[in-house]
């Protein structure tokens, strides 16, 4: 399963997250297993998600236009 992880900070610090998730990976698919009645668990695979990011590129173009407008 695609798990997609928001994480602020640097891109250093997005790398470390996901190298972090990705060694833990075996650990949370066996609490997945222990919670969720599945006839298999998924394997774990983290990747970021720059939804938010966008969004406040987005949010910022738009406060400098009508800024400018103003």
């Amino acid at each position: 399963a695609r798990v997609r992880v928001s994480v602020m900070g640097s891109e250093e610090d997005k790398a470390k997250s996901l190298e972090g998730l990705a060694s833990a990976a075996r650990f949370l698919r066996a609490q997945v297993a222990k919670e969720l009645p599945l006839r298999t668990t998924p394997e774990l695979h983290f990747e970021l998600d720059r939804g938010l990011e966008h969004a406040q590129r987005i949010d910022q173009v738009l406060r400098n236009l009508k800024e400018g407008a103003g």
